[in-house]
């Protein structure tokens, strides 16, 4: 599907189709207009996508191709997601925006997995809408779907498509400019074996889905709600998908999932098996596991990683250091069989990096369930927290449950384990200066010199000022230092010369 030109959507300035002033051959400014449009379609030529434009003569009664601009909200999985339908739309011969205001469709996939999750995703819809209400905005994820009715009524929606429909985003989407009359089913391809949205869109880490859904029901979680029953992808299909990326230039996936440890419970398959095809049958340099429930792991799984492709780092989500309090959450793992599971990943691989998810303020949660936790925390030592307040998310059992945590307590908490993951970061970096890494480089932070950052193989964020970096490339370095805030490795003398506000504007704008 592609508009005509003439879709009434593109009016003024941008108006091709249009009579008087502003048509094709008109008066004024019409050729001018003709050129702006063309520009647009070569500026994204230039990031490696086919010409599609010689001359303004092309769009005299022709077509054009869509721009599409993706957005998320939450997971891992959300982003997967992303990546699955810039690949289908380029695959009909549209294009991929980065700039969400050039955009003639924007994709937004929402999340609800908190509260403040919810209200963000309120929010950027709005302003989505306010920064480009021409275009179509579609909106799916777990928010839409937990409200598709209140989300069809925001202003500038134009399709909300559930989680259950989410293989069959793209042909709705489509369909939204069909109906109007216009087909472009006999549009070229825009990418190929040697171009990969995933870059286009300047991220290089392929985040590959390969189920999706939780057959459990923690009391908290909502997301179980909106994403349904377990459903893996074939083994096949999976490595195809990482193959094709790795000729496309994408040298590091992670696999990820709802319950990715899950993987296989309905195909008679298995994460161990499906990572075990993937070392044989794929060559790509470097594998990731995103969050993966500490359970449905074999005791053996660890020695998995004795082949380096496969990183040493996995974020395993404890939520509390209390046994109680898991019971309560209806977790399926408690503390001690946590820490033998770290125990055994750490013995089979030396400085083997654990993150972790951790709930603050459960109900229930008394002074004593917190100190438990807290000195749970600091045995187990973690290279990297996610700390959330607890957030009642109504439909959920949590919710319901007596003595709910009241606000200043939960902050209070909240600080006092940031305090704690901080010190504990801190304690894990220092354990590898004086090393050296190979490391995938990501983002240069000027455009003059050679500021870099990438990740670690244990997925530690480090810091180089090196000219002979590049994005998506992975070279090895020394690991010299810690940044000024204990949150980052340092190459050389990089520190001197690299702002940390640059970093964490990079982070918020990509």
């Amino acid at each position: 599907m592609v508009p005509m030109v003439g879709d009434p959507r593109f009016r003024g300035d941008d108006a091709i189709g249009g009579s008087g002033d502003d048509a094709v051959g008109g008066g004024g400014d019409s050729v001018q207009r003709e050129w702006r449009l063309a520009e647009r379609v070569w500026k994204n030529s230039t990031l490696g996508m086919v010409f599609l434009v010689e001359s303004a003569d092309f769009f005299r009664g022709q077509v054009y191709n869509v721009l599409v601009n993706f957005q998320a909200l939450g997971c891992r999985l959300n982003e997967a997601e992303l990546e699955t339908w810039a690949s289908q739309f380029m695959q009909r011969g549209h294009q991929v925006t980065t700039d969400a205001a050039e955009a003639d469709v924007v994709v937004f996939n929402s999340c609800a997995v908190t509260a403040q999750a919810d209200r963000k995703s309120r929010q950027q819809i709005g302003r989505l809408q306010r920064g480009n209400p021409n275009a179509r905005l579609i909106v799916t994820g777990c928010h839409a779907s937990l409200n598709p009715e209140a989300v069809q009524e925001y202003l500038g929606v134009d399709l909300v498509v559930d989680n259950a429909d989410k293989d069959q985003l793209v042909e709705h989407t489509l369909q939204l400019f069909d109906d109007a009359g216009r087909q472009g089913a006999s549009a070229d391809p825009v990418v190929g074996e040697a171009l990969n949205s995933l870059l286009l869109r300047g991220r290089h880490r392929g985040f590959i889905k390969i189920q999706d859904g939780c057959r459990y029901r923690c009391t908290y979680c909502i997301v179980t709600l909106a994403r349904g029953d377990e459903r893996s992808r074939s083994e096949p299909e999976i490595i195809a998908e990482i193959n094709r990326l790795h000729r496309q230039g994408v040298q590091e996936i992670a696999l990820t999932g709802v319950h990715v440890g899950g993987y296989g419970s309905d195909i008679d398959s298995s994460l161990y098996r499906l990572l075990n095809e993937i070392l044989e049958k794929s060559e790509i340099p470097r594998i990731r596991l995103a969050s993966v429930e500490p359970w449905d792991l074999p005791d053996h799984f660890f020695n998995l990683f004795q082949d380096s492709r496969l990183m040493p780092h996995m974020h395993l989500p404890i939520q509390s250091g209390c046994d109680s309090v898991l019971r309560r959450m209806a977790r399926r793992c408690k503390t001690a069989e946590f820490a033998r599971l770290v125990e055994r990943a750490r013995k089979a691989v030396p400085l083997f990096n654990v993150t972790t998810d951790l709930i603050v303020g459960f109900p229930g949660e008394t002074e004593q369930e917190w100190r438990q936790t807290l000195e749970f925390v600091e045995q187990t030592g973690f290279g990297h927290m996610h700390i959330f307040p607890f957030s009642a998310r109504a439909g959920t059992k949590a919710a319901r449950l007596p003595q709910q945590i009241d606000a200043l307590t939960k902050k209070d908490r909240s600080r006092e384990m940031h305090d704690l993951a901080a010190r504990l970061k801190q304690r894990e970096l220092r354990l590898h200066l004086g090393n050296r890494a190979e490391v995938l480089w990501e983002q240069q932070l000027d455009s003059d010199g050679g500021q870099w950052t990438g990740y670690t193989p244990h997925y530690h964020r480090i810091l180089a000022d090196r000219q002979d970096l590049g994005a998506a490339s992975i070279r090895e370095v020394s690991i010299d230092s810690i940044s000024a805030d204990g949150t980052t490795l340092v190459s050389g003398d990089a520190s001197a010369q690299i702002r940390l506000d640059d970093i964490r504007f990079h982070d918020a704008r990509n």
